[in-house]
């Protein structure tokens, strides 16, 4: 692969770092923030799911700003934002300031979701477009790890005022990023598209090593002479592809587990600092599969990793179910470990790529945005309802639950999902369609 390439890919998934250490660091803070505040259950949920409401906004929107102002400086912006509002999250005196950054936060969080992809896709050749990709997911994964190591450092730094350390270490990143986000190239397809500026585009793809003539023709022609509707009939089947893997890609409790780890813990009997140790081996665990799914997602594709994924959410989901239903509850940190698993091998690796490469180069940055509108939407649901009903209803209910959405989500693999690896994003929509 071009070094270029590669260099510019892994700088654009660092927003994917920001991004896990943003959407973990606060299951550390979480029952620190309910107990200084006197917050109820619903209170602590809204608090909490603040930051995926500020995703659906971000997700929504994030297209606007990378369709006009471009890629790069999207991204840019994004780190900036990150940088303030983990800050002002960090001293927050009272939980209304506190939801507010955190609101702030989940609009770069929804943004980078839809922009940082989108980026990568735009630039990668097909046949490392899953891969580099990936880097992204790579990120959001070392994020979240990154992100529970620290909490776990952290805690009792400062005795009851811990979190705020934790919350503040994202600053740090943030600021890295927006600096190396200065140099890297603007995307040749949207200088092609948007700005109408061949010869920047050419230079930019004179650096990756594309057919440059070939390749500006390519992208001119697949753009119709009329503004497309991404709401319309035409592309009927690529959105009910976006919604559905997005609808399930929550509906396996991935966010459950990743906002609330030291919670599901404590109600498997594990007290809070062997708790918070056990979310560090989910991110050891996350990182590796997600680095496992990077090496074949672009060797055995994308279905391939959602059926292995699939199976292993069923299998791990139904053992955490029954366990929560036993006298011996100690093996249920194992079965999230293998949960955490299949979920970085499968749906961890493929949603970014798939929703990236799904659309059309005339509606991609909205379809994509569709696509990650639906991720946090659902996302924001889980987190907001997740703390009554873990104190409400038995564990084997919740994940029962989760179990048989998966089984739904096999379904759609094998019924529904068309294989994207390899071909052109010029030629997706005919893929799609012929599929």
């Amino acid at each position: 692969m071009n070094k270029k390439l590669a260099l510019w890919s892994i700088t654009v998934g660092l927003g994917g770092l920001l991004f896990g250490l943003d959407v973990a660091v606060i299951s550390g803070a979480e029952q620190a923030i309910q107990t200084l505040w006197n917050l109820s259950d619903w209170m602590h949920g809204t608090a909490i799911a603040m930051a995926l409401y500020g995703t659906v906004f971000g997700a929504a929107l994030g297209n606007i700003p990378a369709n006009r102002i471009g890629r790069k400086k999207t991204l840019f912006w994004i780190g900036i934002v990150f940088l303030i509002t983990s800050i002002g999250a960090a001293l927050a005196q009272d939980v209304y300031s506190f939801m507010a950054f955190r609101f702030l936060s989940g609009l770069s969080i929804g943004a980078s979701s839809v922009v940082a992809p989108v980026y990568i896709s735009e630039i990668a050749p097909p046949k490392y477009r899953g891969r580099m990709v990936i880097s992204f997911q790579l990120n959001v994964v070392a994020g979240i790890m990154l992100a529970y190591f620290s909490n776990y450092l952290l805690q009792g730094l400062g005795g009851e005022q811990d979190w705020r350390w934790m919350l503040g270490v994202v600053a740090v990143p943030s600021l890295l990023f927006s600096v190396l986000m200065l140099f890297t190239p603007e995307t040749p397809r949207w200088l092609v598209l948007y700005k109408k500026d061949t010869a920047a585009a050419k230079k930019v793809l004179a650096l990756t090593g594309d057919a440059t003539d070939e390749m500006i023709s390519a992208i001119q022609q697949s753009v119709s002479a009329t503004k497309e509707k991404l709401f319309s009939k035409k592309f009927y089947w690529p959105l009910l592809l976006a919604f559905l893997i997005a609808f399930f890609n929550q509906m396996s409790g991935i966010n459950a587990i990743i906002y609330f780890a030291p919670k599901v813990f404590e109600m498997a009997g594990i007290e809070r600092s062997g708790a918070l140790l056990s979310t560090v081996g989910i991110g050891a665990v996350n990182l590796l599969f997600t680095i496992t799914g990077w090496y074949l997602i672009d060797r055995f594709g994308r279905k391939a990793l959602m059926y292995l994924g699939s199976i292993g959410y069923i299998v791990s989901l139904s053992l955490i179910a029954f366990s929560f239903n036993s006298a011996d509850k100690s093996m249920i940190v194992y079965y999230v470990f293998l949960f955490i698993a299949a979920h970085a091998v499968g749906q961890g690796a493929v949603i970014w790529v798939f929703l990236s490469e799904l659309f059309p180069n005339s509606v991609r940055a909205s379809g994509t945005s569709f696509g990650c509108l639906t991720h946090w939407v659902f996302a924001a649901l889980v987190a907001q309802v997740f703390p009554f009903f873990a104190a409400n209803v038995p564990g084997t209910y919740i994940f029962g639950f989760f179990a048989i959405m998966m089984v739904l989500q096999l379904l759609y693999v094998w019924k529904m999902m068309p294989e994207t690896k390899g071909v052109a994003l010029e030629d997706m929509e005919k893929s799609i369609v012929l599929h």
